[in-house]
Formats: C-alpha cells, structure tokens, sequence
C-alpha cells in the first residue's frame, strides 16, 4: 500500500517562506517521479513541480520558477518542496504525487497515480 503523507502547511505573510515534506512509504519509489499539485479554491489542481528519485532536472510551472524549489532525500524517502516570496495567489491547498511512468518526468495530474492528502497553505496580504 503506498502511502503518501504531506505536512508543513500553514498561514504565511505575502513574502515569507514555508517548507512542504511529502514522506512516501509502501514501495521502493526509486524509479518513480515525485510531483507537487496544488489546488485553490473554485479552480483546477495544477502542477507545481516534480522530480525524479533516481535524479535529474526537476521541473516547474512557470509561476513559481525561481521561487519554488523541490529536493528529494532518498534515505528518508521524502520529498521537499521549499516555498520562497510567498504571494497570497499560491494559496491553495497542496498535495505530492507519485508516478511510475518513465521517460520524460510527468508534467499532469493523470500521469499520477498515488496522491498525498493535501496540505493547506494560505498567504495573507
């Protein structure tokens, strides 16, 4: 049973900084991709970013290049997804994504098929 657990969420000033850890446990996810989706209110779930264990280039939806950055530690079969310049548009709530297709890193939500439970993070003006 694969299981993915979000934590780190939480209410931010426009600015600040959190940190999202998504731990995966059930399986060996080295040859998965890891994938960050966020989902506001009223709208669609969109990528954020994602990451292969096995290493690479990890990829990111143009609105939050340079300001989000996603990290893996394999030893501890956790993902990071480490937020910067916060802006009350990133309000949303977030979830990781695991993936087993190969090739190019999965870039959409059908790509994915174990889902965390989601962590809220909300950023004030």
């Amino acid at each position: 049973q694969v299981q993915l657990v979000e934590s780190g969420g939480g209410l931010v000033q426009a600015g600040g900084s959190l940190r999202l850890s998504c731990a995966a446990s059930g399986r060996t996810f080295s040859s998965y991709a890891m994938g960050w989706f966020r989902q506001a209110p009223g709208k669609e779930r969109e990528f954020v970013g994602a990451i292969r264990w096995s290493g690479g280039s990890a990829y990111y939806a143009d609105s939050v290049k340079g300001r989000f950055t996603i990290s893996r530690d394999n030893a501890k079969n956790t993902v990071y997804l480490q937020m910067n310049s916060l802006k009350p548009e990133d309000t949303a709530v977030y979830y990781c994504a695991a993936s087993g297709l190969q090739g190019d890193v999965p870039l959409t939500r059908r790509q994915y098929a174990y889902w965390g439970q989601g962590t809220q993070v909300t950023v004030s003006s």
